[in-house]
C-alpha cells in the first residue's frame, strides 16, 4: 500500500483507540491479579500453601502466558491484530469467571492457565497496533499510556476484589469482575480499526521493509545480535522479579504481619500500587521521549535512576511496623519500579521494523515474564515457607528481601544496555 493509499486517522482517533487498548490491558491486570488480593480467602477454604500460591499466581501461569505469547505473536504479525486481541480478550475474561467455580486446587489452577492462555494474545498484537498509530518520538509516551493499564488494573481489582471478597466470597469476586471483559471484547471489535502496519515509520513504508515477511528465526537472530535489547530483557526480568514476587504476596503480608482485614487491604493497597503505578508508568514514557530528544540513553538511564530512588521506600515499606509508612513507601515502591516498562518496549520496537514488532514484544515479555512473573512469586513463597518454622507469620517480610538482590542485577543491566543502545539504534536505522 502506497502511501498516498494509507488511511488517515485523527489525534481524537488515535488517542481512542489508545484509550480502548488501555482498558484491554486493564482488564488483563484485573484477571491477573485478582488472585492476590483473595489468596487468604482461598488459601483458607483449598487448605493451600505459600508455594502453591506462588506456583499458580506465577509459574505455571507464567509458562502458558509466555509460551503462546510467541506463536500468536507471529501470527499477529501476518494477519489482523485487532481481532486477535478482542478474541484473547474474549477468552482470558470467561476463564477468570470460571475460576469461581473451582473446587479444589487443581481445578483453579487449570482455570488459571485458562487465563493465561487467553492473555499470551493481549499484549504483543496491543504493542504492535499503538506502534503504527504513533511516531517514534512519541511512542514511550503512547506505550507508557497503554502499560497505564496494569495499574489501573490492579487499583480496580484490589478494591473491588477487596470489598466482593468480605461481602460475598472470593467465587462471586472472580465472577462479576470476569465477565464484564467479554462486553468489552465486542466493543474492541465494532469500533476499532486496524492500522496499516508500519504507517508511522516513513522509511519503512518507502522501502517496503513495513510489508516484509520474517521468519522467526530472523526476528531472533535480530534481536540476539542487539546486546541492548539482551541486556534490557534480562533487566526487565530482573526487576519484575521484585514486582511480581513482592507485588503478588503483599496482600497477605498486610493482613499477617499488620492485621488488616480484605476490605482495607483491598482499598489500601489498590490506591498505594494503582496510583502509584500509573504516576511512575506515564512518567517513564513521558520523561524518555522528553530526554530522550538530548540523548537517546535517557531512554535506559531512566531505569536506572528509578531503581536507586526504589531502596528506601521498599525497606521501609517491609519493614515498618506502621501500616500508614508501610502503605505510603509502598506507593513510592509502585511508582519507582512502574517506570521502566514503556521506554523498555520503545526502545525494543525502534531496533526492529514494523513487521516484527509483536513478536518482539512477545520475545520481550517472554524473558521479563520467566524470571519475573514465573519465578518471582514461586520464588518468594518457597522462601516464605522455608522461613516460617522460625520467623511464623514473618516469613514473608524476610522472604521479601530477595528484591534487592534482583533490583541490583536490573540496575547494572540497564546502565549496560544504556550505553549500549546509540550504537544498536545507529545500525538499526541504517538497515531501515
Amino acid at each position: 500500500m502506497t502511501k498516498q493509499n494509507q488511511p488517515t486517522y485523527s489525534n481524537t482517533y488515535k488517542g481512542y483507540v489508545l484509550l480502548i487498548l488501555t482498558g484491554v490491558y486493564t482488564f488483563n491486570f484485573i484477571d491477573r491479579q485478582i488472585l492476590v488480593i483473595l489468596q487468604e480467602s482461598i488459601k483458607s477454604e483449598l487448605g493451600l500453601s505459600d508455594t502453591q500460591l506462588g506456583l499458580m499466581t506465577g509459574l505455571t501461569f507464567a509458562l502458558f502466558y509466555v509460551t503462546l505469547g510467541i506463536p500468536i505473536a507471529r501470527f499477529a504479525d501476518r494477519s489482523n491484530r485487532r481481532n486477535i486481541v478482542a478474541l484473547s480478550l474474549a477468552v482470558w475474561s470467561a476463564m477468570t469467571a470460571l475460576s469461581g467455580l473451582a473446587a479444589n486446587f487443581t481445578q483453579l489452577l487449570l482455570a488459571r492457565i485458562g487465563v493465561g492462555v487467553g492473555e499470551a494474545g493481549g499484549s504483543p498484537p496491543s504493542h504492535s497496533m499503538i506502534s503504527d498509530y504513533f511516531p517514534p518520538e512519541k511512542r514511550a509516551t503512547a506505550l507508557s499510556v497503554y502499560s497505564l493499564g496494569i495499574y489501573i488494573g490492579i487499583l480496580a481489582g484490589y478494591s473491588l476484589g477487596g470489598w466482593l471478597d468480605q461481602e460475598y466470597g472470593w467465587r462471586i469476586a472472580l465472577m462479576a469482575l470476569g465477565i464484564p471483559g467479554i462486553i468489552y471484547a465486542i466493543l474492541l471489535l465494532v469500533t476499532v480499526k486496524e492500522p496499516t502496519k508500519g504507517m508511522s515509520d516513513p522509511i519503512a513504508l518507502k522501502t517496503g521493509l513495513a510489508q516484509e515477511e520474517s521468519t522467526f528465526g530472523e526476528v531472533v537472530q535480530l534481536l540476539l545480535s542487539k546486546k541492548t535489547f539482551v541486556l534490557l530483557a534480562l533487566a526487565c526480568g530482573f526487576r519484575t522479579f521484585g514486582n511480581y514476587g513482592v507485588g503478588n504476596f503483599f496482600a497477605p503480608f498486610l493482613a499477617r504481619v499488620h492485621g488488616m482485614d480484605m476490605m482495607s487491604i483491598g482499598a489500601g493497597l489498590g490506591l498505594a500500587t494503582g496510583l502509584g503505578g500509573m504516576i511512575g508508568t506515564f512518567a517513564g514514557g513521558f520523561l524518555a521521549d522528553k530526554f530522550g530528544k538530548i540523548d537517546v540513553r535517557w531512554y535506559l538511564w531512566i531505569a536506572v535512576v528509578a531503581e536507586i530512588l526504589n531502596i528506601i521506600p521498599t525497606y521501609v515499606a517491609i519493614f515498618s511496623d506502621n501500616t500508614i509508612y508501610v502503605l505510603y513507601n509502598y506507593f513510592l515502591t509502585a511508582l519507582f519500579t512502574a517506570v521502566y516498562l514503556g521506554p523498555c518496549i520503545a526502545v525494543t520496537h525502534n531496533l526492529v521494523n514494523a513487521k516484527m514488532r509483536a513478536l518482539s514484544s512477545a520475545i520481550l515479555f517472554l524473558v521479563l515474564n520467566l524470571i519475573g512473573l514465573g519465578l518471582g512469586p514461586l520464588g518468594i513463597g518457597w522462601i516464605s515457607d522455608y522461613l516460617a518454622p522460625t520467623y511464623g507469620d514473618e516469613s514473608l517480610r524476610y522472604a521479601f528481601c530477595f528484591s534487592f538482590v534482583t533490583g541490583a542485577i536490573a540496575l547494572v543491566l540497564f546502565w549496560l544496555a544504556a550505553k549500549s543502545y546509540p550504537e544498536d539504534l545507529r545500525k538499526s536505522r541504517e538497515a531501515m
